[in-house]
């Protein structure tokens, strides 16, 4: 008897000492380091806010409580921060950050800036999809979609995605977008459009109703269209992209340029991380997008969430097959300024 409780307690310990060190391994990597995420755009507008709602959190829900410091690294539609976290930033998980949403599709469309693979990425979770609305000031020529076929209308956009949807609807559809990318953010972009400068641009919806709601309660903004591939169900009557295609190709075109909505503002890693730190940055940030300290900070600020796990954002991204040679051709002829 003495011996068989012997060899349980020895069985017990040994059990001990293979579950510990992982745990113990775990908080003493992240314990004391700083934890840098990088926003791919300036300060101000939809991915800066979302990137410093989540850096702000995830810190307490990974082991070791590390501190996140988040730090704007704009350029180049984030292709600059896109290269820094797949070519320079850390493998081991001290570096995560959000580039914009277009980046997958960017590289179907062969940009030569782009030293990546949005496949090859860790993607640790989405915070929201994103259908961006495009608007203009109640002075433009311009207060409705049809209106952009007659009228030339001067955007100002920061944005890869944004700048690709205006160029490919004049390319392909035969709007008059006149389009501005000297505005360094959204909240330059705000200014300029009320200092007459600029006649329109695009935010998120989620965003838009709240920084401007006093735009839309006074009508000093008129909504033009909807980029992402679905509606947003507080915005029935406000046309989508894909619905002002002509024929059944410029339809299949349009869906692709809307794809990036999927995507929205989502964070992610640098490839060649261990498969362990993958693990603990995705349910660091599920637990944080559950937590009510953000919660809290979502309610206050008037956003909205609708994530997804790192699990099924990478599935979506690498199970989006291969499309059509005909369609990539032609939707980078339709790219070209």
């Amino acid at each position: 008897m003495k011996t068989t409780l012997k060899l349980l307690a020895a069985g017990a310990l040994l059990s001990a000492a293979t579950i510990l060190p992982a745990a113990v391994q775990a908080e003493d990597f992240y314990k004391g380091k700083t934890v840098n995420f990088f926003i791919g755009s300036a300060a101000g507008g939809g991915y800066d806010t979302y990137s410093r709602l989540i850096a702000t959190h995830i810190g307490r829900h990974l082991p070791g409580k590390p501190t996140v410091v988040a730090q704007n690294m704009p350029g180049a539609g984030s292709i600059r921060a896109a290269n820094h976290l797949y070519n320079i930033a850390a493998k081991d998980g001290t570096a995560i950050g959000m580039v914009d949403q277009a980046l997958y599709l960017n590289q179907i469309l062969g940009a030569p800036e782009l030293k990546a693979d949005a496949r090859n990425y860790n993607w640790i979770g989405r915070i929201l999809s994103n259908s961006a609305v495009l608007f203009s000031w109640h002075t433009a020529e311009v207060k409705t979609a049809d209106d952009a076929f007659k009228h030339e209308l001067i955007i100002s956009t920061t944005g890869a995605a944004s700048k690709l949807n205006w160029t490919v609807m004049n390319n392909v559809l035969g709007t008059k977008f006149k389009i501005i990318t000297g505005y360094s953010g959204s909240n330059e972009s705000r200014l300029a459009m009320e200092r007459r400068e600029v006649d329109a641009l695009s935010m998120p919806w989620s965003l838009l109703k709240n920084d401007g709601a006093e735009w839309l309660a006074s009508k000093k903004i008129n909504l033009l269209l909807q980029t992402g591939a679905d509606k947003h169900p507080e915005l029935p009557n406000v046309p989508r992209m894909i619905d002002l295609a002509k024929t059944d190709a410029d339809r299949q075109l349009m869906e692709l340029f809307s794809s990036p909505s999927t995507i929205g503002r989502s964070v992610v890693a640098p490839p060649g991380l261990p498969a362990e730190r993958i693990a603990e940055l995705r349910k660091g940030f599920m637990a944080a997008i559950r937590d009510p300290l953000l919660l809290a900070d979502v309610k206050k600020a008037k956003l909205e969430l609708d994530p997804m796990s790192g699990e099924e954002l990478q599935k979506a991204i690498t199970g989006a097959g291969d499309f059509p040679e005909a369609l990539i051709a032609r939707a980078r002829a339709a790219a070209k300024s």
